[in-house]
């Protein structure tokens, strides 16, 4: 223990490295939430150019969250085999690559392949920022901070609102997905400029003095190998299988919601395109707001209150949306709903990573937080046939019996700080 503790600390000339490895990570979460809601604000012009149902339209969701899934499980062991840096690198290069094809494809199986490989690189790259800067952010702000670091998530939103509001009207839905190049300089800075958290090169040099003695860690193996090790674990394990479907019902309503909200502005609330877009602005705002407040409340109240509060507040709040919204209400109803509903992902992050060991982290995290995937590949196609056989307000009631579930298992089995990443 005294190994890993001493392994785990800064040196005083690194001590403020942490915040320079924030911005990247900051920026990296920002394009990434920018590019997965490009899709959402071009679905009218998709299925219009290519002639697609509802189904179709939403299952281009499931296709982007389908290759997240993937992407994030192999991300997570990427970052314990390769490093977290790196992860980051290369996932950034093969999402902006990738999305920008996007802008040269003419049939829906060609939008939707790339868009799945592309994809692999969005949900890596959300599980190698968290568990970089878990490694970096001093334990007594860590979830002050990693809220904060979501809320780049959010920021990304209102990013991807205001491009969608300025090319597609002018320019049409290609030149929204052909900006998506531009990270690629991210990524270049970042591989010159950061360097991996010291927790990594400690645990890499233990493998090698593993391997050097002749014993093969499942670490160095693919993430089977990795899983056989966690679920050898009974505490990993328990926590794995929590984490796992806690992940899968947030996600079921986060990503459900999030893909057809602003169709469900323009088609169901008849609100045009210039009004929509303001309005969600105002969503995204109150989300950062609650991202970052989740964060500096869960610090001091505890990560499994906050979490709790916002899964719940939000699977009462969207019926509320559903049943009484009006023209006259609908701005404030957005701006709590936008507040709630940031709640869980600002503390998800802190959370999840304290709730495994150095040695699998990253495959932990991936691995519990991708398979959780599931529920947000098939929410998008779930509201698409709800909206075709009722209404997309119908398939926003589900989503809320969801995000009651997801708030109740960790209220009931996930305690707080099991494990310190600086330290374990």
């Amino acid at each position: 223990m005294e190994v890993a503790a001493s392994a785990g600390a800064l040196s005083p000339a690194k001590s403020k490295l942490w915040i320079v490895v924030f911005a990247f990570c900051f920026l990296g979460l920002l394009i990434d939430g920018a590019d997965l809601m490009l899709l959402s604000y071009s679905l009218s012009s998709l299925k219009a150019e290519f002639g697609l149902t509802s189904v179709e339209a939403g299952s281009l969701g499931s296709f982007t969250l389908a290759g997240m899934a993937i992407g994030g499980i192999y991300g997570g062991w990427a970052c314990d085999r390769f490093g977290r840096v790196k992860t980051v690198v290369w996932s950034i290069l093969l999402f902006s690559v990738g999305t920008a094809v996007l802008g040269m494809t003419h049939s829906y199986w060609q939008f939707a392949s790339t868009r799945f490989f592309a994809s692999l690189g969005l949900g890596a790259l959300y599980v190698a920022c968290n568990t970089l800067m878990a490694e970096y952010v001093p334990t007594r702000y860590r979830t002050t901070v990693l809220g904060t670091l979501q809320a780049g998530w959010s920021v990304g939103y209102i990013v991807a609102t205001l491009l969608a509001g300025w090319i597609l009207p002018e320019h049409g839905w290609r030149w929204l997905f052909y900006v998506a190049i531009i990270p690629v300089i991210l990524a270049v800075l970042m591989q010159r400029l950061v360097p991996e958290p010291q927790a990594w090169i400690t645990a890499q040099a233990e493998r090698a003095q593993h391997k050097a003695n002749g014993i093969r860690q499942a670490t160095q193996k693919k993430p089977d190998g990795m899983f056989k090790l966690i679920f050898s674990d009974p505490k990993a394990s328990r926590m794995f299988l929590l984490w796992a479907l806690t992940a899968g019902f947030l996600q079921f309503g986060y990503y459900g919601v999030n893909n057809w909200m602003p169709s469900y502005l323009e088609s169901e609330l008849g609100m045009n395109f210039k009004s929509m877009t303001s309005y969600m602005v105002g969503t995204y705002a109150a989300m950062i707001f609650g991202k970052i407040l989740a964060g500096l409340a869960a610090d001091r109240l505890g990560r499994r209150t906050v979490f709790a509060f916002g899964a719940l507040g939000t699977a009462i709040f969207l019926p509320v949306i559903v049943l009484y919204q009006s023209p006259e209400n609908i701005l404030w109803m957005l701006v709590v709903f936008g507040f709630l509903y940031g709640i869980p992902y600002g503390v998800n992050a802190t959370y999840m990573t304290e709730s495994f060991e150095a040695k699998f982290r990253g495959s932990a995290v991936g691995g519990a937080y991708n398979i959780g995937r599931i529920g947000a590949a098939v929410a998008p196609a779930a509201i698409g046939f709800l909206a075709s056989h009722g209404s997309i307000g119908m398939g926003f009631l589900v989503m809320g019996g969801a995000y009651f579930i997801c708030g109740v298992i960790p209220a009931l089995f996930i305690r707080d700080k099991q494990f310190d990443p600086q330290k374990q």
